[in-house]
């Protein structure tokens, strides 16, 4: 190969590299870019509902993705604990800044409160926006359910 050749092979490549990269961040959805720690999450005494890793992810995406979890009914009966949402399902409380202080326990032993976060995250990972991921939920969840919890809707798109 001529040097020439070689440059011109090595910018297509460079080139192709860099369109891969900014469509991968476009098709990612938007992270804030600096998070709070979370507080432990201690299993330890509780039966699980679903297995560790996945009880975890369902906590942590409840914690980080409230603009989400807020707006997710959850099918399980914990109204009547005072639950309006999904989030309530893991995050007991959060402080003035909304950093999570304190997990709710009620998760822990629900499949259906982790079955419901773990779908809503997998709609989020995706792209949907609150509104679609809710819409999504409540066409899978209402009819097979009895009851959910009294969750206001969420906020549409700003255009």
């Amino acid at each position: 190969m001529t040097t020439g050749i070689r440059i011109a092979a090595a910018a297509v490549a460079l080139t192709v590299s860099a369109v891969g990269v900014l469509v991968a961040r476009q098709a990612t959805p938007a992270r804030p870019a600096a998070q709070a720690p979370l507080p432990p999450l201690n299993t330890a005494g509780y039966a699980l509902a679903r297995p560790l890793a996945v009880t975890r992810a369902a906590y942590e995406f409840a914690a980080r993705h409230p603009e989400v979890s807020r707006y997710v009914p959850c099918y399980c009966g914990c109204e009547a604990d005072g639950h309006r949402n999904n989030e309530m399902c893991f995050v007991g409380k959060r402080d003035a800044a909304g950093n999570v202080t304190e997990w709710d326990t009620h998760g822990f032993g629900c499949a259906t409160c982790v079955d419901v976060a773990r779908e809503s995250m997998q709609l989020y990972n995706s792209g949907a926006d609150p509104v679609s991921i809710r819409a999504a939920i409540e066409r899978k969840w209402t009819p097979q359910s009895r009851t959910k919890t009294p969750t206001p809707p969420a906020p549409a798109k700003k255009h």
